[in-house]
């Protein structure tokens, strides 16, 4: 798979666009108290993690990562999703919330480039899963 974020070092480097590190984890902190909430992905959260803080912090690295900063992330990221049983629905609900989250806290043009990294990140996601299943 094609990684398509710029290099760490790139001036124009979407981490540093949005803000860096500081603001992917006042994203995160925002977008996971709606998670927590949410009917349809909320109970699945609520069973897989129980501390939130560390949740946090290593899924803020792995955005890190994922836009152009530093990669501190060192996760089976896709494979700890496949026995969850998740549906298409958990994927749309959880892709809902981000991209409200994305467009309320960012700018347009870096909410959008943040998006697109999910979407694909979703479409693979669906992927490794659907065939987990078959």
């Amino acid at each position: 798979m094609i990684d398509p974020t710029p290099p760490p070092s790139s001036p124009s480097s979407l981490f540093i666009r949005i803000g860096g590190r500081d603001r992917i984890e006042f994203l995160l902190r925002h977008f996971n108290a709606d998670v927590r909430q949410q009917n349809e992905i909320g109970p699945i959260f609520a069973a897989q993690i129980s501390d939130w803080s560390a949740h946090l912090e290593k899924i803020a690295d792995f955005w890190s990562g994922a836009t152009g900063g530093p990669a501190r992330y060192q996760g089976p990221m896709p494979w700890k999703h496949m026995a969850l049983g998740l549906e298409e629905r958990h994927f749309e609900a959880w892709l809902d919330l981000w991209h409200r989250h994305c467009r309320a806290h960012l700018p347009e043009r870096e909410a959008g480039e943040l998006i697109v990294i999910a979407d694909s990140i979703g479409q693979r996601l669906r992927e490794i899963v659907g065939t987990a299943r078959k």
